[in-house]
């Protein structure tokens, strides 16, 4: 990253500026960090395609529930015990080549202690050498991905690995990654990776039209900016 870029990055990541046009940050080990299963579809699943593809880094992904708590089930097996393997299926689809899946209970994560929620994030970030962070943006989410942001958050400042949040197309900060000539695959893939959770097959007919109906861009703003970018080195 060039010193203009770096300076544009950090005014934007301190504001509530949105900037067009930024780059995907480079990154060579990206680990995601979801609350429960068919988030990393769902919300990431074009900027997880992005960075393998586009940019060629490794994937990972901690889910720390097992999305036992969704209402929906459209199998005759239990949630906690299917989930899992959906999430297994579609993280293959999305080129996640290391997955962990925590036990947490699903619609209580902000009841466990951040300290425990942190240190397990540290603990993905060591076993992954992960040197960016993926995560839902928390403002406006539900308490488990704001949980779930802080405890990246937490985890990154102490380990001082940055902290991406993909945010929705309507807010009014960040900045928007364009992927190009990548952007029909990267849909396609995402569709695929979404079919896999066939439990929540009920919701996924409004989830799909949603992914059919976005344009080329991505848009994301920095949780926790990359330290050499306030000092304005390279990044």
């Amino acid at each position: 990253m060039t010193r203009a870029a770096a300076t544009a990055y950090a005014e934007a990541a301190a504001s509530d500026q949105l900037f067009s046009g930024r780059p995907l940050p480079r990154a060579g080990h990206v680990l995601a960090v979801t609350a429960r299963p068919g988030q990393e579809s769902a919300s990431l699943g074009r900027l997880l395609y992005a960075f393998r593809c586009g940019g060629g880094a490794s994937l990972a992904l901690l889910t720390l529930t097992r999305g036992e708590a969704s209402p929906l089930n459209s199998t005759c097996e239990r949630l906690d015990i299917i989930r899992p393997w959906e999430l297994q299926v579609a993280a293959g689809l999305l080129g996640i080549s290391s997955l962990m899946l925590a036990d947490y209970a699903d619609g209580k994560l902000n009841r466990y202690p951040a300290t425990e929620l942190t240190e397990r994030v540290r603990r993905a970030i060591r076993a992954h050498a992960a040197d960016l962070l993926l995560v839902i943006e928390p403002a406006g989410a539900d308490p488990d991905d704001a949980a779930v942001a802080r405890a990246a958050a937490s985890a990154a400042e102490q380990t001082g690995v940055p902290v991406l949040a993909r945010m929705p197309h309507a807010a009014r900060s960040g900045w928007h990654v364009d992927l190009g000539a990548d952007a029909a695959a990267a849909r396609a893939v995402q569709r695929s990776a979404l079919a896999a959770h066939a439990s929540q097959a009920e919701a996924q007919p409004g989830m799909q039209r949603r992914i059919d109906r976005q344009d080329d861009r991505e848009q994301v703003r920095w949780l926790v900016p990359p330290r050499r970018m306030f000092g304005l080195g390279l990044e």
